[in-house]
């Protein structure tokens, strides 16, 4: 089975977040969530304190950060320059935001990478899962990221299952996907680059870059002129 549609380096520009070099040292994007704890608290040590203010213990954010006196932050996460953090918003911990983001009022965010200029602005849940370059999720969105059953999360993809191995993984989306409001991603989602979904979607497994998607098992490719 021809999994590259799946692989880190066709779904995320990663020139484009600080965790490139955890990407570096793994093939599948689901692979970095088991690492990004130590990965962040190990970053944030190395930070530039003429830039970055460490906040709280492994609370790191830059200068510029905008931050509602409401929200929550815990460590170890790491915010980047330009990045706006809304009222009530919750970050659990375990957690790299780059910069110019949004996070949005009582959005919660745990053990997830979020790349540049990605938003998740409204009532989103982000758990265990990866955001790529300029990512968007509508209004109540959601990133489900455990089985009713508990069991260890599967990718659906083209007929079989992918066995993570991770009793916790959201959703992976790739560049510039769009997620309609009120959508949810199931656990083991993988949105391809380019994506937009309609509200109020349904998503189980993967779906291919460049298309629309419009409920379980209907999609159509996007043209471009």
């Amino acid at each position: 089975m021809n999994t590259e549609a799946l692989k880190s380096k066709n779904l995320l520009d990663t020139t484009h977040t600080a965790a490139a070099a955890l990407f570096a040292q793994t093939e599948y994007p689901w692979e970095v969530l088991p690492l990004i704890k130590g990965f962040v608290s190990a970053l944030g040590k190395t930070l530039d304190a003429n830039e970055y203010t460490e906040i709280a213990p492994e609370v790191w954010v830059h200068k510029s950060v905008k931050i509602a006196p409401t929200a929550s932050l815990n460590g170890p996460c790491i915010i980047g320059e330009g990045t706006e953090v809304r009222q009530c918003a919750f970050v659990r911990g375990s957690a790299l935001i780059g910069a110019h983001c949004v996070i949005g009022n009582s959005t919660e965010v745990k053990n997830s990478i979020i790349f540049d200029n990605c938003e998740v602005p409204h009532y989103n849940y982000v758990g265990d899962s990866v955001l790529g370059f300029h990512a968007h999720m509508g209004a109540g969105s959601i990133l489900s990221n455990i089985k009713a059953d508990k069991k260890n999360v599967t990718i659906a993809f083209e007929g079989e299952k992918i066995q993570t191995g991770l009793r916790k993984m959201g959703a992976v989306l790739g560049d510039y996907v769009d997620l309609g409001c009120n959508s949810v991603c199931n656990p083991g989602s993988v949105i391809g680059p380019r994506t937009n979904l309609y509200p109020l979607s349904f998503v189980r497994g993967f779906v291919p870059a460049d298309h629309v998607y419009k409920k379980q098992g209907e999609t159509a490719e996007k043209h471009y002129d």
